[in-house]
This record gives C-alpha cells, structure tokens and sequence, in this order.
C-alpha cells in the first residue's frame, strides 16, 4: 500500500502559495520560447519590455549574447529543465529580477554573483548536483521563498543566517549530516522541509523557529525530540514518518494547532498517549509501527478526519471509535482485528476504508470488505435476531489425475464400513462432511479434477479461508516430476490465496513398501524446501532493488534509461517495495511432514487424518473465519435457498424467504451479499440482468460447468444424439456441432440447450445461465441480436479456452467479417507486456478474452492470439506461454498509428490494459511484471527489445521531456509519446 505522505492541508498551502505567485505574474508582459533541440536561443526583437520570461524545458547550455543588456526589465526568469553546467554570467547582470526557477539543471556550484540579485524574493535551484552555497547567499536579504532540495549539500554557509525574511525552505534530500544551526536564526521562517538528511537528532534550539506552521522531518533518522521542540507552539502539519521515534516527549501536547501529524514507519509498541491532548488534531498516521492497543480515549480527538493504522499488531478497537463522527478515511489493513465495535455504522463519512488481512469474525470478513453501510447492516440484523455461530469450514481436494482424491474424499467422509471403490471423478463436486455433530462441525469438500480442461473454472473454488489438501499418488511420484506433482499446485495456491494452509497427504501407501515411502516423502518435503528458498531469495533481491532505487533520487532514477527503475515515482516504488514485502509476508502455511494415507484395505491412517484436519481447523488463529458469527435471520436465509431444487429463484422470491427468516425487504440486500461474497450461493448486485435472479442451488451449477468442460467428445454426444431420432442428417449436423466446440469453441444457443436439458427447462433458463457464464468470463456471444432474432436467427457462443487453431480466423464464416487484419508493420507500435515469472493464472487469456470483448469489433481469436479493432484501431493480444520453467510466461496488448496519432494507439489498448488489471487483482499473490517495450526495437525486429518500467503507464508524461534514450542502442531516441499515454491509467499494474 501507498503510503500517503502528501496530506490535502499542506498540498492546499502550496497550492495557494502557487497561486499567489501567478496572480502576481498575470499583470506583467509575459514570453515563452522554445528551440526544438537545438541548444541556442535567439531572442526576438523589442522585448525589452518583457517582465515574465520562460525558456524552460528546452537543451540550452548557454544565454544569447546581450541577454541581460537586452531584457533590463525581467522580473521572473525560468531556466529550469535545461543543461546549463553553471549559472549563465547573463542572469546576474538582472538587477530587476524577483523570481529565478534553475532547477532541473546540471549545475555542481552557484556563483558568488548571486549577490548582484538583491530584489531576489524566490530562489529555485533544486534538482542540479550542488555541493555547497555561495557564502554571499546571505546577502539576499528580501528572499522569501528558496528551494534548494535534490543537491549534494552537506552544510550551510554561516550567511545563510541573515536571510530574515525567508518564509518557506525546500532543503529536503540533501546530505546534511546535522540540523544546520543556521536555520535557527530565521524566526519568519513558516515551511521548512528537511525531509531525506541524515540528522539523527534535532537541536534544542529549534524552538526559536517560533513562526513555523509546517515541517517535513521523514527519513532523517531522529530517534527522539528534544523537549523544546513541544514549544513550537504554531505547527500546524508535522511529518516525521521513516524515522526511529518509540515515544514523544511529555510535553507534546503543548503543540495545540497541529491538525497534521504523520508518524508512520517509527518504532512506536505503544500508542503515544500525548497526542490525545491535541484536540483539533485531523489527520493522524500511525502506520507500520508495532502498536498492539488503541487507547479508548482516542474518542477526544473528534475534529480527526483521517486515522491510519495500518500494518501493526492491533487487536480491537476501542467503543469509542465510533464517536468520530467526522472520520473520512480510515486504514486498519493488517491488524489482528477479529471483532469491530458495535454502533460501526455511525462512521457513515467514511470514504477510504481498508480492513483487510485482518481475522475478521464480527463482521465476519466477507461484510467487512463490503464497506461500512455494509457492517452497519449486518450489526443492525445482529441487534434485531440471536447471533448464531455454525461452524462450517471449506475443504478443497487438489492435485494431479489420478492422485486419488475422490477415493480420499470417500475415506473422509463414509464411516470404514461404508467406503467403496469410488468412481473416476469427472469434473467438479460438492459434498458436505459432518466431522462432529455434537458442535455441528462440518467441511464443505470440493473435490477439484486433475484434468486439464478444468483449468480455467478451477481457480474459481479457490478463496481464502479454506483448508487445502493436495494429494499426491506417492505409487507414481518420481522425483524429477516434483514441480508437476506438487511445486505448481503450491504456486497456484500462494498466487491465488497467499497465506493458505496446505496439508501434503500421499496417497497408495498400500502399493508402496516402507522404505519408498520414506524416501519418497523426504524427497517431496526437501523439494518444497527448496522452491520456497529460491523463490523468497528472488523476491528479497527484488526487494533489495527497490530499496537501492529508492536510495537515489527521483532525478538520478530519470537521468538516464539505463538505471534501473528508469522514471519510476517514489509512491509507485513504495507501492513496489510494499507489493514483494506482502508476497514475502504471506508465505503458505504447508503443514509438515507428507501425512501418508491408504483408500483401500485397512485405510491405513485415514482417521488420524481425519483427527488432524478437524484439529488444524480448531485453531482461531488459523481459521477464525470458522467461529464467524452470523444474524440468526442471514443463516436461516441461506437453509430457505437451500430447499428449492431449481437453479435460481427470483430476487421477489427470494424476498419471500426472506420474510420466513424475519428479513424484510430493505435488509435482504445486505444478507444476500454476505452469502455471495462466502461463496454460499450467486448474486450479482452489480449486474442490470443478474440482479433480478438470486443462484442458489450451486451443486446444480457445478454440474452445468461439468456439461462444458469435460472435454469428452463421446460425452458429448451422447447426450446430443438422444434428440437425433435416428435422423441421419440431424445425426450428423450434431457430430459437427460438437467438432466445431471441440476445436474453435463455438456451440450454437440452440445446441447448448440440447446439452444442458436435464438442467434447465425453460428459455428463461438458457438465457439466464449464458448471462452467468458470460458474467464469469467463461465464453461470450459472437453476435448477440439487439432484439429478437428474425427468421430463427442463430445465436452463437465462444469458449476461448477450446480454441486450438493457431491462425485466428475460426467465425469470420459466420461474421461474414474479412478475417485477419493485416500484419502489423505500421509506423509506430505500441506493445504492452506482462511477465509472469513463477506462474501463469490458469485460464486467465481465456477469460481475458472475454472480457476485452465489449470493447472491439470485427476479431478474430486464435490460441495464441487475438485480432481485433478498437473502432478503426488495430489492436493484437498475444499470449505465449514458457517453453521452460527458466522462461517466464507472457501476455502482450499491441496497436499501432503514426507518431501524430498514437493517441489512437493508446485510446485503443489502455482499456484492454484495465480489464488485464482488473482480472490480476483476483490473484493477490502472484508475482508478475510490465513493461512499455521500446517502439524503435520492435520496428528494428530486435528478438530482444528493450523493456521500459510498467509503472509509468500510472504516471503522466515528465514535464519537458519529448525524447527518451534507448539503452539497447544509444543513438535511437524514442518519442516519450510511445512510452506515456496521453493520461495515467487508472489502475496501476502491479498494484496489489
């Protein structure tokens, strides 16, 4: 997560102050000019009247010749984003001059003809390569305002003291080893940031800064305040975030005008019961500290309009939370809360609200991510019905074909005498296991098919809170098959539900003699030994990577595109750094060692496996979800849905049930969404048409999924030819229906009704069900009428995932369409890649492709590939997946136009890359990156192209720059056009 350092109050003080600036510019004669590249200037006749004058973001080294003889007049001059080495001799012949921006320079000293400017007010040299000031600085006496920040200045000159009238002093990120006392002489001083110096403490004499009403102190490595610096007694923002402080002085409480205070990444264990004595405080940041208790009086501080407590050891919240009333955002993601107050509701101003990672009960985890009406809702039905606690627990049987888990799910939950030879199973299946009636303790076992063709529905039965067995037929494991048999089942599940909780049971122990099954075990532990050191000691060092990009400034990082992280923000690094420390700290949790069971004949172990997963699932601190507590009126909802056989049922006949469990109408939403959102049965509130309709037989939906992907042409058939009434023509008018499914994926409606018959009776019914499917990302309608088809009209449908044909040109035969566009070798391209290092998401092209659907035209989808447009844009999504686990998988968005329309281009795939975004945010695990591939690499036809930080897709384009260097051939320069778009995306890749 972000940390969020710029507040609003102080970006609105230097707004203002901004403002201030350029309403005093408005009333004077202004001028900009530009070279084009060619590093000189000529100046045009008669402005000698000129006041305002801005040469910035251009490539000049130099001045024109009577620069400062010509232009007598200058109050304001803008040089910054230039190349000068040192201040032009020019500048300093501008006696008028009031205002000098030469920031972004290449400057490693500044003159000691600054002195020659004495109706300087603003002074802005930030951004260049300074060692130390010019020691006539001081000489400036009518400055106000100076920026100094991004040098390499490690001291002060002793004439920076008789600055008096210096309101505001930018010497952030610097290399200034103490506090220089020399500030301490600027009593109007009112902003200062220092923000990025190695101070290590402050001195006692800080207190002289008496006007001081903002400071910015982050990442200067203090571990305490001096007691004199409480007597800053007008501070009104205080940044002191990335330090060392465990406490504050006694006296803090003294600072009674202090609405900002930011005291994240300290070492704080306890809560800083002096800030309660501040009581206009409105923004208070306590992140990433080691906090366990927030103090109940928390509830004086009713002027707090943002409370971040994020990321420490918090396990509840006092009563009194819910007294501040005027709360606007509030942060608790990973806590240890499991219980949130009563009366939550009574935050309704909550805007920004964070809880996850965080053992949730009451609320249970599903309402609390829902947001705070939702909490209230449910806290309100708690109020109204006895609260009800049933434990029941989602247990998921996973691993290869023929691992045996349908036979293990049989030992599970048969008693001995009732176990038989189970059948292979098929597909997917549901089954509840009563594993203690005295507490009414049950697993909900899924039982998840090997088989392939499954991949893509599979990952949808994957969701936290559940305990996962994977099973492995030991009879047939070979070690050099590890990742097959066991490492991919444990990347997919640390990608899909980071800290989940595996039991590794082998299976055939009856075929098997002792001495294999030691080794073989021993084997399997010492191999998920060693996936987990080498995927954690890749992810520390992309860890350490960041911390060294950070380590720079954000100028180094865009100096040149061979650093690393070329261009990359300081929030999306931190939003990097934050992303590979979640993934680090949210390691499985594999119980060891391999539990070794038999199916058949004594059913060797099968009961003390049984004793085990109820013991692991006993445990709070794993599975608190287990002990979530219910509304009686939400669990009698769900036993009513439970008893009518169809599919669906109305959302009026929901309301029904709704009543017998004493809900009435404006409280069901809230009891439906809780049920969805546990998985216990589909409701889709954000859907026009789904909304209508509550899925609550999910057993009978599961065999509808099995009816498509098993993958079985005889299958198939079967059920097809019973309508065929020996009719030969029909007979093989079907054999080609199902061809066609088999190898492009394309089934008419009409056929998928013949397929699900036994499922559904009515038209309403297909209809409903191929919404639910589309909703999903399953398959899409290739041409879906407007209105009711004329003369019969065949619908068609696509399942991606069944596509085999390599050239995407599978239904421009019932398009009607022209097939392929043409092979893109346009002026310019534009390639957006993801990689994905550790593991690719099942079925994620498959349901990609759907979902990029609603925004092009005229496609055409190969198994690797898509063609598309976006209006009259081209655009190519292209999948290729690893030849080895060395090669990472990839999946690239591509357009092209020339180089005055690329905008086009962008306007084309930037929402093709949201979609992509959208569907990564279901796999909060998964390590992947993405990159801006460069533009004269992929017209050079470079197997390798240069690769540029997906991160600044999030960012807009740099101020003054046009051209970027390409790294893999240093004459080439690439127009930032092809590497920003025109705006930011709005979901960032890699944000988690």
């Amino acid at each position: 997560m972000a940390e969020k350092e710029n507040n609003l109050k102080t970006a609105r003080l230097w707004r203002d102050a901004a403002l201030r600036s350029r309403k005093l510019r408005s009333n004077l004669r202004q001028l900009t000019l530009s070279t084009n590249n060619s590093q000189k200037i000529t100046l045009p006749e008669n402005i000698s009247e000129i006041e305002v004058l801005n040469l910035g973001n251009n490539s000049l080294q130099e001045l024109p010749e009577g620069f400062g003889a010509t232009l007598s007049n200058l109050r304001v001059l803008i040089l910054r984003r230039n190349k000068f080495a040192t201040v032009p001799l020019a500048v300093f012949e501008l006696r008028q001059l009031t205002e000098l921006d030469i920031s972004h320079n290449c400057l490693s000293y500044f003159s000691e003809d600054v002195e020659c400017l004495k109706s300087l007010k603003k002074l802005c040299i930030s951004h260049n390569k300074i060692k130390c000031l010019p020691s006539r600085l001081g000489t400036l006496h009518c400055l106000e305002e100076l920026d100094i920040s991004f040098n390499e200045l490690f001291e002060l000159p002793r004439s920076f003291a008789h600055l008096k009238k210096l309101r505001t002093l930018d010497a952030d990120h610097n290399k200034l080893a103490y506090f220089p006392q020399e500030i301490l002489s600027l009593n109007d001083l009112e902003e200062l940031d220092c923000s990025g110096n190695k101070f290590e403490g402050l001195p006692s004499g800080i207190m002289t800064l008496q006007s001081i009403k903002i400071l910015w102190l982050s990442s200067t490595r203090i571990s305490m305040l001096p007691d004199a610096f409480c007597d800053l007694k007008n501070l009104e923002s205080l940044m002191l975030d990335s330090n060392y402080l465990k406490a504050l002085p006694q006296s803090f409480g003294k600072m009674q005008r202090l609405k900002m205070l930011n005291l994240s990444s300290n070492s704080f264990e306890e809560f800083p019961q002096v800030i309660l004595e501040i009581s206009g405080l409105e923004e208070l940041y306590l992140s990433r500290n080691r906090l366990t208790l927030v103090p109940e009086e928390i509830g004086r501080l009713c002027k707090l309009a943002n409370l971040w407590l994020d990321n420490n050891k918090i396990t509840y919240l006092p009563d009194s939370i819910v007294e501040l009333g005027k709360l606007e955002e509030l942060v608790l993601q990973g806590n240890q809360i499991a219980i949130l107050p009563d009366n939550f509701g009574k935050l309704s101003r909550v805007n920004i609200w964070k809880i996850k990672d965080n053992p949730l009960i009451q609320p249970p985890y599903e309402v609390c991510m829902k947001g705070i009406p939702y909490i209230a809702a449910y806290q309100k039905e708690l109020a109204h019905s006895q609260p009800a606690v049933k434990p029941r627990l989602k247990l998921v049987l996973m691993g290869q074909k023929d691992a045996g888990k349908t036979e293990l799910r049989q030992c599970l939950i048969n008693k001995p005498q009732d176990v038989t030879v189970a059948p292979v199973n098929k597909g997917i299946d549901v089954t509840n296991w009563i594993a203690d009636a005295e507490r009414s303790l049950t697993f909900i076992v899924y039982d998840l098919t090997g088989a392939q063709s499954y991949d893509l529905i599979k990952p949808f039965f994957l969701s936290p809170g559940a305990l996962y067995i994977l099973v492995v037929n030991l009879k047939a494991y070979v070690s050099r098959h590890f990742y097959a048999s066991v490492g991919y089942f444990l990347h997919l599940l640390s990608a899909k539900v980071p800290h989940g909780v595996v039991c590794i049971v082998g299976t055939h122990t009856d075929l098997c003699n002792e001495v294999e099954i030691e080794e073989k075990c021993l084997d399997i532990h010492c191999q998920i030994a060693l996936q987990e050191k080498r995927d954690t000691e890749f992810l520390h060092s992309l860890a350490r990577k960041v911390d060294e990009a950070q380590g720079q400034d954000y100028a180094a990082r865009t100096s040149s595109p061979h650093v690393l992280y070329y261009g990359v923000s300081d929030k999306n690094l931190r939003r990097k750094k934050a992303q590979l420390q979640y993934l680090l700290n949210h390691r499985l949790q594999i119980l060891s060692p391999v539990f070794c069971v038999s199916c058949v004949g004594d059913l060797r172990n099968t009961q003390r496996l049984k004793d085990k997963l109820m013991s692991v699932a006993d445990h709070r601190e794993i599975f608190p979800n287990l002990h979530r507590i219910l509304p009686k009126s939400w669990q009698m909802l769900e036993e009513l849905h439970f008893k009518p056989q169809d599919l669906w049922v109305s959302w009026w006949d929901s309301a029904r049930l709704g009543l017998q469990a004493g809900l009435t109408e404006d409280r069901l939403q809230s009891a439906l969404s809780y049920l969805h959102e546990s998985g216990k049965l589909l409701y889709f509130e954000d859907s026009l048409t789904l909304k209508e309709y509550v899925f609550h037989n999910l057993p009978k939906f599961i065999d509808i999924l099995n009816v498509f992907f098993q993958r079985d042409a005889a299958a198939l058939l079967q059920k097809l030819l019973g309508e065929a009434d020996g009719d030969q023509v029909r007979v093989t008018q079907l054999h080609h229906y199902v061809e066609g499914f088999l190898l492009h994926g394309l089934l008419p409606s009409h056929v998928m009704r013949l397929l699900l018959k036994p499922h559904i009776k009515t038209q309403q019914d297909l209809h409903l069900i191929l919404e639910l499917l589309e909703k999903m990302g399953l398959c899409y309608c290739i041409n879906k009428p407007k209105c009711k088809p004329l003369n019969g009209a065949t619908v068609w449908y696509k399942f991606p995932c069944y596509v085999k044909n390599e050239a995407p040109h599978a239904e421009a035969w019932i398009n009607g369409g022209s097939g392929i566009p043409g092979h893109l070798f346009a002026v310019e391209q534009l390639q957006i890649e993801y990689s994905f290092p550790f593991l690719f998401p099942p079925g994620l092209f498959a349901r990609f492709s759907v979902q990029i659907n609603a925004h092009v035209v005229q496609r055409s989808d190969g198994k690797y590939q898509i063609f598309a447009y976006r209006g009259k844009v081209p655009v190519v999504v292209s999948y290729r997946p690893s030849l080895s686990r060395l090669q990472a998988t990839t999946l690239s968005i591509a357009s092209h136009a020339s180089l005055p329309n690329i905008w086009t281009a962008w306007q084309a795939i930037t929402p093709l890359v949201e979609e992509l975004n959208v569907l990564l945010q279901e796999w909060p695990g998964l390590y992947y990156t993405v990159h801006v591939l460069c533009s004269k690499c992929l017209k050079r036809g470079s197997p390798n192209p240069h690769t540029f930080p997906g991160e600044l897709l999030s960012q807009p384009r740099p101020e003054g720059v046009t051209e970027i260097i390409c790294p893999k051939n240093g004459s080439e320069r690439v127009n930032v056009a092809l590497v920003y778009p025109p705006t930011p995306t709005v979901i960032s890749p890699c944000q988690k």
